[in-house]
Order: C-alpha cells, then structure tokens, then sequence
C-alpha cells in the first residue's frame, strides 16, 4: 500500500496513467466541439466562398477540466485510495503472537479475534510463518511455527480462561529463534512476571501489543451484612470516569428455571476504582440465588458465584407453653438461639402450625414436653416432604420414653419421629446407671456429617438418653462416646431426616453447648450456614469435587467428571496463594454437603493497567477506522460527466429542449395502484394474507426472543390440531405499527416497559375497540409467590394499562368461553401456574338458562386477558420444533405445558370466533320453532 499521510492506496500502479491527463488536455483541445445549426436564407450568399487560412473553433477551458477532473477522479477511483489506512510494518520473519487470554480478555474478545486475524491475513499474503501462544493455555509440545492458513482454520477453537496467566517464564521461550516478530493480545491489566516475558521477547525481536481501550471490571465475592447482601466492583481504566452499571442476581425459581431475581444500581464515582451496593431480599428469595453478575458485562471477573457462605437457613424453634423458664440461660434453647444466630434466620412460636406455615428449613425442639397427636402428624408430614427435624434430648424425653406425641407410649419407642428407639429413663454420672466419671467424645468416623472435626479435649458428657440396641443403630450412629453409646442419631423419613442429639442443648447435660464444636456440628448438619469464607484450616484434610466449572466468559458447566481437589489446594486457591491452575478452575466445590465457590476473582486479585515501555507501539482500537474513499471518487466522476452532458447540451443550444421532453416525462402520473401498493408496509400485507400471531416488543433482546418463540410455537400447534393455519409470528411495536391485521397481540410487561405514547395510545384503543386482544403477560408468578406485595412488572403492567380503555376484570368465571373453546379446561397454566386470569366481567344481567350449564354471556371477545404464568416461554420452541425451555419437571412438566398449549389455542379460537358457544343456549328455542 502506497500511503501519503492519512491517505492510502492500495492499488498504487494505477495512479500512473494520471501522466496522461495532459495529453489528453491537448487532444481535446484540438478536438472542436459540435456546431450549432441556424437556418439563416441569407447564407445562400456565402455559398463556394473559401477561407484561406481555416481556424477551427476551440472547446471552452472549463468544459475541458470538467471532463479532465472526471478522468482524475475515476483513476483515482481505481487505484483504490484509503482514508486512515492502517500502517502495517513490512515484516519479512516469524510471527509469534502472544495472547493473555484471561477472564480480562473476555470484554472484548471478538475484537481480539479479529485483530488476530488481520495478523494472519497479513502473514499470509506475505508467506510468514506463524505461531499463536494463548499464555493461559501454552503449547504442551515445543512451540511450533506454522503457515498461517493452519492457524485460520484454528482461530474459532481459541477461548480466554477463567484465571490469569502464570507468573513464571513458558518453557517455549527457551526454543524461540531470533529474529521472530511479535504481537501481543493484551488483556489490559499489569501483572507479575510480565516484564521478564517482555525483555525476552524484545531479544528476540520487535513487540507491538494491541490493547483495546475500556475498563476491565470485576466483580468481588458477594458478603452478608446487617440483613442485606453486599457486593463490590472494582475497575482499572485510564480514564475513570463516571460509570452506571447494574448487578443482577440469577437464581432459579420454584419451577427449576434460570431467571433474573433481583436487580440494583452499581456507580462508580469520577476516579473511583470501587463501587458498592447492596441488596435487601427476603430469605427465600436470597437462598434461591446461584450468582451475581455486572449486566452488559462479558467475562468470569464479572460473575460472582454464591455458595453457603451467603444462603441462611430458616430454622424454626418451637418454644413451650406454660412460661415456666424463667432462667434464660437454663432454657433449653438459649444456647441454640446463641449458636445460630448469626448464621440462620430464626422463627420462634409456641404454636407449631404457625411455624410450618413459615416454611422453616429446619425445625428444632428441644426436650419439648409433648405434641398432640394432630400436631404429631402435620410434623411427620413436613419431614415427609423434605423438612429436617432436630431434636435434642433432657429430661421430659428421657420421661417419656420417646413418645413425645401424646406422652402415652412407654420405653417402647416407637414414635416415627426419633431416629431411634429410646430406653426410659437415662444414664447419668453417679445413676441408676451411672458412669464413674463424665465422658468425652470419640472421633467422628469417616462417611459421617462430622468427619474431620477435632474433637476438644474439654468437651465432657455428663448424662444422656439411652438408645434401645437394634441391628439398624450402628448405621443411624454418626456420633458416639468413648464408651460407644450414641450421642447423635439420624434417620431419613420420606425426603426429609430426624436428627436426634442424647443430651440437652443447654449445659444440664454437658458442656458440648458451650464449645465451638457444637456451632461446627450444626453447621455439618446442614442447620446453619457459616457467614465468611472457610478458614484454610477447616479445609485441611478434606477432599472437594467440583460439581460445577466457570469458563473465561463466565457460563456454567457440568464437571461432575473431573478429578477431585485437596482441601490443601483449595484454601490456597481461595486466598489467592496459588496462581491460576487449570486443574483448579473456577467453579462450585462441594464436599459433605458444604459448598464452596472459587470465583475468578477475590479481595486479593489486582486491578492496575498494563504499563507498557515507550520503546512497544500500543494499539489502543481508538485509532480512526480505515475509510474506502472508491465509491465517493466515483460518485464525483459521475456527476461531473452529467455537468459535462449539461454543458455540452447549454453550448449546443439543446438545453431548453432537453429540459422540456425532462419535464414532460416527470409530469406523466404513476399508476396509482403502485403508489398504493410502494406506501404499505410490506409486513403489513404480508399479515393481511393469513391469521398472523404478533407480540409487543419490550425492549430486552432475550425476552422477545422467547415471545416470537412461543408464538412460533403456538401457530405450529393450531395448525396441527384445528383449521387455522397462521402465518409465521411478527413483533409490532405500537408506537409505528398497525395494529388492526392482527387477531391478536402477546405483551410481556417488564419492570423497564415504556409507557406508551398518546398517540400509541390511540391507535391500541382503537385496536381494542375493533375486536383485538391483548394479552399481558408479566411473566413472575413465581416471584410475586416469593415477595409481599405487588411486583415491579404488576406495577409497570398497571402504570401502563391506565391510558387504555380497559373493562371492568374479573377472574375467569368457571363457566367462561375460554374454558370450552376448543378444549375443555378448569386451569390456565404457563411456565409458572396457580396465579389468577383476569378477563371482561361478565355483565350483571348475565343469566344461566334452565338446564344448560352456562350463563347466556354477550357475543364480545374479552378486549384484555391479564395473567402472570409466562405463556410464551412454555409455549416457545427452537428452528426444530423442541421445546427451548424447561416447564416443571419430569411428567408433570409435559402436562403442565400440554396444558399451556391448549389455553392457547382456546385464547386464539375465542379471538376468531367469539363467544359462538354460549349461542347453546338458544338450542330449545330454535329446537321449538323447528317442531312448529
């Protein structure tokens, strides 16, 4: 490429024949233009006349540049001229290009790929051999030098890591040659160990380092303070100013699915390179939530995986009736109440039903004097249902004989809610069946809850409850004494467990209440939740495996396959003392029920711009783009050759003429037809061949990706099953759209929907006024089950359906067209179920004839159908007609979404045909007439 400046040209030969301009300015110059014609009678005169000496009439100066500059301008054309062309060093050696290839790189890693692959054009074209080293992932073998269409071939399979690249010199350094070339993918931030790696290849070679401009943010691991979970961000940037961002929190709702929970504004001040926010959720919603991560940001620094450390569990603690401890610290559930609270969410009631209508996690009675039966029952059915009981034993238990329901059983013990039969009565130092000292505790054994907890040398059992001998005790066993009488017994009652300790939970019995082991026992019991990151030494001597793994660009993957890790590597991963290791990627650990999340980055990782040597060119990506310059040469070429035409035509005498026939031709009217059919919207005509589906688009890629599925879905399905055969689905925006071609409309209503304006306003009103519908959807059953209160999306729904004429709503009545249309329905599930439909109220004169099962309803179509069960994305599916998102699970979930589809196809016969069905009602009268 010949360059001059800023200016370009990357077919530079053609610029010679500019040497011919003059030339040419010479022969059309010789050339005399055409002559003009006047009939004059008088010339006969001059007739045989000769000049002597003939001079032909010249072509005018400015005629003759005109068409010289419209030559130029197409010479130029061709020799391809180029604004802003981008310097590219005639390198002639080996290309090595070095990539950081860390989490860093994911913000914009496209970009990095293509500035790859620019190098590789380049050296392509110039037959240099090429090698790409990602330093996150080096060559196993010797670094190997190959032509550069191998590596084309290759570009897609690269993919940055979810850890920084290591701190020491590669191995393929010592084989590297010299005289090799080299560019450096930089992920924009400083580390250890890169200014060796830099001096060594500066030795080999130059160094260019292309580092696209932008702040590299990260997110820290989310903390639990004063009820509200905190979360921090740091950024490294030249330039710090301003910056708005937004984090989410993703977790799974009720039905297994993915989802957006909770969203709060993250600000970084001007020159701040922190930002903090918090978010204040309901327990239920919190412990649903799986990560956090920065919305438009793209890498595993801006994912931050949650794990125990931020879930409390809801512990509910059945305190007595009669009032009778007055000693707070003799009160069975003191040391409890000390133990858990600031790891759990605890409930306290007398009333046990008040209680499980909580929805508690765990349930703790401790010593508690007797349950009636009823109460006995609903407890047994919690269990059942996954709920986990935690008894502790004392005095009235050891009375009873462990029948706690009804007091009515004796040493028996055959109440289904103790994990083992007890022995009335108990042991105790210096008892009918005393110990002659207090006993201490055996080490837990492996395959127990406990294993690898050290076990105080102080801790001492002075008493306990007995346990009947039994075949199935040994296994219910996973604590016991010296001696190897139980001290903690479990046992699984349907999907939920019964766990039982032998002593007090205050210090009558023993002082285990009093030690930290005691907080550690509950905690491996799956009580409570610890609030920090595991200390190294709690990790120490245990193995994890980690059950989920997070790429470079911050998506999860199954890793059940992977080897496990040492607790030893893990804490030191944790901390920061390890770099990053591919055998320890980011991800969910988990191990004896406790989970622990290793993000990509922590409190320890360092945020700081690459310091790149004035001696390294640094391509920042804010350089101007290269500007093709052909088309605009053209474009002056021609219309320098029409000015040409007019001129020629002007001296000609020919102008006026020409500009007549002109006229005369753009007045001659186009066939109106055409200039009807050139003024419609293409989509629009396309609507009005066939019933068209159509939904409202909402702003949010993702969920009108999933509307214009599920209305794919749902015409597929009317075509199956009834005689409607809809065209394929559109999106309509009311704003600029017509609206009267389509039968019906889906709206998901978001948090962030526009209001529409007056004049969408209008033209939706005069939509539902002509026989449209509408059906709103604001997609969060689930959630509004989760909150107090009205949703984001209920609220925005009820902001916007104030400028429209909407009726009076109701629930839909049980005998409502919509559950006979088509298909004989009493729910209307979506993705979600059990939340109310609300269409048209019914009028007040509205009656039930005699002997027919429904009212004599009006022949309107419900204007409005309000819900909130996420139609579309139980209707939606992919190019190959499967269902692109999970509904339920298992067979209830295929039903669930059968019956999602026939609501559907219910809604879209009610819209085309009306309430046609409730005309069975006239059925005696014409029958009547008929027999008259």
């Amino acid at each position: 490429m010949l360059t001059f400046g800023a200016l370009g040209f990357t077919t530079p030969l053609i610029l010679i024949a500019l040497l011919a301009l003059p030339i040419l300015w010479w022969l059309l110059r010789a050339v005399p233009p055409a002559p003009t014609l006047h009939r004059f009678p008088g010339i006969g005169l001059l007739l045989g006349l000769r000049e002597k000496d003939p001079e032909s009439q010249r072509t005018p100066w400015w005629l003759l540049a005109l068409r010289i500059g419209a030559l130029a301008a197409l010479i130029l054309a061709l020799a391809g001229p180029v604004l802003n062309p981008r310097q590219v060093s005639p390198g002639s050696g080996p290309l090595l290009v070095v990539m950081d290839a860390s989490w860093a790189s994911a913000r914009d890693w496209p970009r990095r790929i293509e500035r790859l692959g620019q190098a590789l054009a380049e050296a392509r074209r110039t037959g240099r051999p090429v090698a790409v080293v990602p330093l996150t992932a080096p060559p196993v073998d010797a670094l190997m030098f190959r032509s550069a269409d191998y590596w084309q071939e290759r570009v897609s399979t690269l993919a940055p890591e979810p850890f920084a690249p290591p701190r020491d010199l590669p191995v393929w350094l010592e084989d590297l040659p010299q005289g090799v070339e080299t560019l450096w993918l930089s992920d924009g931030l400083a580390r250890d160990g890169r200014q060796g790696l830099l001096q060594a290849l500066q030795t080999r070679g130059p160094v260019s380092v292309f580092e696209p401009a932008g702040a590299v943010l990260a997110l820290m691991p989310a903390g639990f303070e004063g009820g509200a979970v905190t979360l921090n961000a740091r950024r490294a940037a030249r330039d710090l100013g301003t910056a708005e961002l937004m984090v989410q929190a993703i977790g799974r709702d009720p039905s297994g699915a993915e989802r957006s929970l909770a969203r709060a504004p993250l600000t970084f001040a001007s020159g701040a390179t922190t930002a903090e926010t918090a978010m204040v959720l309901p327990p239920e919603l919190r412990n649903r939530i799986t990560r956090f991560q920065i919305e438009g940001a793209r890498g595993a620094g801006t994912v931050s995986l949650t794990d125990d450390s931020l879930q409390r569990r809801k512990v509910a603690l059945l305190t007595v009736r009669d009032g009778t401890e007055a000693m707070a610290l003799l009160s069975p559930l003191h040391y409890i109440r000390e133990a858990l609270a600031p790891t759990a969410e605890l409930i306290e009631s007398a009333s046990l039903d008040d209680l499980l209508l909580a929805a508690p996690d765990v349930l703790v009675l401790a010593d508690h004097p007797g349950l009636t039966e009823a109460e006995g029952l609903a407890l047994q059915g919690w269990v059942d249902e996954g709920g986990l009981l935690l008894r502790f034993a004392g005095p009235r238990l050891a009375s009873a004989g462990g029948s706690p329901t009804t007091g009515a059983q004796s040493g028996l013990g055959g109440d289904p809610l103790l994990p083992v039969q007890l022995r009335a009565g108990g042991r105790t130092v210096g008892g009918a069946m005393s110990w002659g000292a207090p006993r201490r505790l055996a080490p837990f054994r492996d395959g127990t809850p406990f294993a690898g907890l050290a076990v105080p040398e102080d801790v001492e059992i002075s008493a306990q409850v007995l346990a009947q001998p039994g075949a199935e005790l040994a296994n219910r066993s996973i604590a016991e004494l010296v001696d190897g009488t139980p001290l903690v017994t479990r046992r699984s009652l349907g999907e939920g467990q019964v766990v039982l300790f032998h002593v007090t939970a205050n210090a009558e019995w023993s002082n285990l209440p009093l030690s930290g082991l005691f907080v550690s026992m509950l905690e491996r019991l799956a009580v409570s939740t610890r609030g920090a990151m595991p200390e190294p030494a709690d990790l120490a001597g245990t193995t994890w495996q980690i059950e989920e793994r997070m790429d470079g660009f911050g998506l999860l993957h199954r890793a059940a396959d992977r080897p496990a890790v040492t607790g030893t590597a893990l804490a030191e991963a944790l901390t920061g003392a390890a770099a990053g290791d591919p055998d320890l990627p980011p991800g969910l650990y988990i191990a004896r029920e406790q989970r622990v999340a290793l993000n990509a980055t922590g409190p320890q990782t360092r945020l700081q711009p690459a310091d790149w040597p004035a001696s390294v060119p640094v391509e920042t990506g804010l350089d101007r783009p290269e500007t093709p310059l052909a088309g605009y040469l053209l474009a002056l070429a021609a219309m320098v050759l029409m000015a040409d035409v007019l001129a020629t035509l002007a001296l000609g005498g020919r102008l006026l003429r020409a500009a007549a026939v002109l006229g005369a031709l753009a007045l001659v009217p186009a066939p109106p037809a055409q200039a009807d059919e050139q003024s419609l919207d293409p989509r629009i005509l396309q609507a009005t061949e066939s019933v068209t589906l159509a939904h409202v688009v909402s702003g949010e890629a993702r969920v009108d990706e999933i509307a214009q599925a599920g209305l794919r879905g749902l015409s597929d399905a009317l075509f199956l099953r009834t005689s409607v055969e809809p065209a394929a689905p559109m999106s309509v925006n009311p704003e600029s759209d017509e609206l009267a071609v389509f039968p019906f409309l889906y709206w998901p209503v978001l948090e962030t929907s526009p209001i529409p304006s007056p004049q969408a306003y209008e033209r939706l009103n005069r939509y539902l006024r002509s026989g449209g519908m509408i059906l709103f959807d604001t997609r969060d059953a689930e959630i509004a089950r989760l909150t107090t209160g009205t949703t984001p999306a209920a609220r925005r729904l009820r902001a916007i359906a104030e400028g429209l004429d909407v009726p009076p709503l109701e629930p839909v009545p049980a005998d409502h067209v919509l559950t006979r249309t088509f298909y004989l329905l009493g729910d209307f599930p979506g993705r979600h179920t059990g939340a109310p439909v609300w269409v048209e109220a019914a009028p007040p004169d509205a009656f039930r004839a005699e002997g027919m099962p429904f009212r004599n309803l009006n022949d309107g179509v419900t204007p409005v159908v309000i819900g909130a069960n996420d139609w579309a994305a139980a209707w939606a599916v992919d190019d190959a007609g499967m269902p692109m998102l999970p509904v339920g699970r298992g067979m209830t979930g295929d039903r669930q979404r059968e019956m999602a589809l026939r609501f559907g196809i219910n809604l879209i016969m009610h819209v085309l045909s009306g309430n046609y069905k409730s005309d069975q009602v006239h059925v005696p009268a014409l029958l009547e007439r008929l027999g008259q």
